[in-house]
């Protein structure tokens, strides 16, 4: 177990409150639009993918988040906030505890970091296109919940690691709320496992839903056992109450087998 993990903030049955928040916008998701847009094959991205920061206007979208989470009353607020340890994810998850007021400690959990893409990193799709072919065409032949880059992950590998994350929900003190700061991927693949999707199911939400940036997904259960409910997904409405510009930063749609 991870030292600074998800058990080592609150132990023992029954978390009651799943909030789910993707980073704000980054320097790489920023490079990816400017790459896609200039028909580049190599994203310039300033950092590896586990250094790269927060954009100035990712900045101002986790202080929007935190004033957001402000909002909640002390006795609703999360016992625990654990953060994918890249750096967009945990700048995010301090910027908006700090905002909020929250005496909490934000801990890192390196389950929860983004998908690796091993030999396709930093490649758009045109990249991978004309410099992997045979890749390009085994990935549209898998599909995205099976396809492993050499070197990398498939979705459900990234689906493999998030089930332990998971499980120790149901470990936890009773009436305990959690909040996780991470990736799209990771919030998608949160609704795979804990709604039981089917390939095809978790393939159509994918091909038509962009995660927002800064965005709060709740899953609830007041009973601290069995099932989640979904309660809201993909909510960024904070954001634009406060000004700040709603960014949707998505990967490839083409994400079902061919």
């Amino acid at each position: 177990m991870n030292d600074d993990g998800l058990t080592d903030a609150v132990q023992e049955a029954g978390a009651v409150e799943l909030l789910l928040i993707r980073h704000g916008e980054s320097e790489g998701n920023v490079a990816a639009t400017e790459a896609r847009l200039a028909g580049a094959e190599v994203i310039e991205v300033p950092a590896r993918d586990a250094d790269v920061n927060l954009s100035d206007l990712g900045q101002e979208q986790a202080k929007a988040l935190g004033t957001a989470l402000a909002r909640i009353p002390e006795a609703d607020r999360p016992d625990a906030v654990v953060s994918s340890p890249y750096a967009r994810a945990r700048q995010t998850a301090e910027i908006a505890v700090r905002t909020a007021g929250w005496p909490v400690k934000v801990l890192s959990d390196e389950r929860l970091r983004d998908r690796e893409l091993g030999i396709l990193d930093r490649l758009t799709r045109l990249g991978v296109e004309s410099r992997y072919p045979e890749e390009a065409e085994r990935r549209l032949w898998l599909g995205k919940l099976y396809y492993r880059p050499p070197g990398g992950e498939s979705w459900a590998d990234v689906a493999l690691r998030l089930r332990s994350v998971l499980d120790e929900l149901n470990t936890l003190n009773s009436g305990k709320r959690v909040m996780l700061v991470c990736h799209d991927a990771v919030i998608m693949l949160v609704r795979y496992v804990l709604e039981g999707m089917s390939e095809e199911e978790v393939l159509d939400l994918a091909a038509t839903t962009s995660i927002l940036n800064a965005s709060i997904t709740r899953y609830l259960r007041p009973s601290g056992a069995g099932p989640w409910t979904l309660d809201s997904f993909n909510v960024a409405d904070h954001l634009t109450e406060q000004g700040v510009s709603v960014t949707e930063h998505a990967g490839d749609a083409s994400v079902h087998p061919r």
